[in-house]
């Protein structure tokens, strides 16, 4: 079952590769940055950035975290028992 988020309003719980995508989309452009921009300076090719906002699943994981953190977006990892999300 695919997750949908509005990563506009909240970021949260991630679970699949399509929510890190939706993220990044939503993130690059709620900064008003265009894509070709944002793969600039985070290093990675415009093709890269466009398939992980479309959610590849094969993704290289140092490269997307650079574009996370270079779109100023953290990743923090917690036991499900310590999930800071549950209410």
């Amino acid at each position: 079952m695919k997750s949908k988020q509005n990563a506009t309003t909240t970021y949260g719980k991630v679970t699949t590769a399509e929510d890190i995508g939706q993220i990044i989309r939503a993130k690059r452009k709620e900064t008003g940055v265009r894509q070709d921009m944002a793969a600039g300076m985070s290093e990675v090719g415009t093709k890269f950035l466009s398939q992980i906002e479309n959610g590849k699943e094969t993704a290289e994981l140092g490269k997307t975290l650079r574009v996370l953190r270079k779109l100023g977006l953290n990743v923090y990892i917690y036991p499900r028992s310590a999930d800071p999300l549950k209410g």
